[in-house]
């Protein structure tokens, strides 16, 4: 194995240390540059399974391990993107103010304020209770293929471009 700082082979037991917040394995000598860690920092999503008990049998086959999912993965369309104007209005006409929104929705105020001036994107959770208090939409949901296949015509990305001047070849 090499040291992952100076590069040599590193004769004996690697040090584990933290280098501003990067975890190296590493010799004896370049040791002394970091802070040693004790366990190593867990940074994969897979977890290991829990060993079975004595006498009981292991699975044939292990499930595959799930990725983990993120706020976007449970949107059920895209968000629109005047959101914050959207829920900075609809309060306004109902006459609450950011506590009282809070209040009402069992949420934290900062969590309000953060959302009207578009530093947070709501989770689902908070979406649907903000849609439901306020009586608006955040949400934008593609119903039809062919909305989608014109939406798709209208803004190309860069791969599309490549994609087209392949063909044209």
């Amino acid at each position: 194995m090499q040291c992952e700082m100076c590069g040599e082979t590193i004769r004996g037991i690697p040090k584990l240390i933290r280098v501003e917040g990067a975890e190296l394995q590493v010799c004896s000598r370049c040791g002394k540059f970091g802070t040693e860690v004790q366990q190593p920092r867990r940074t994969d999503v897979q977890r290991t399974a829990a060993r079975p008990a004595q006498g009981a049998r292991a699975p044939a086959a292990m499930a595959p391990a799930q990725r983990k999912r993120d706020m976007f993965d449970y949107m059920e369309g895209d968000i629109v993107e005047d959101y914050a104007d959207r829920v900075r209005n609809a309060r306004m006409e109902k006459g609450l103010s950011q506590k009282d929104l809070a209040l009402q929705l069992m949420v934290r105020e900062l969590l309000i304020k953060k959302i009207e001036k578009s530093e947070l994107i709501p989770e689902e959770e908070v979406r649907k209770k903000l849609e439901k208090a306020l009586g608006i939409k955040l949400v934008d949901i593609l119903t039809s293929d062919s909305e989608k296949k014109t939406l798709a015509k209208i803004s190309q990305t860069l791969g599309d471009l490549t994609i087209i001047r392949k063909a044209k070849k």
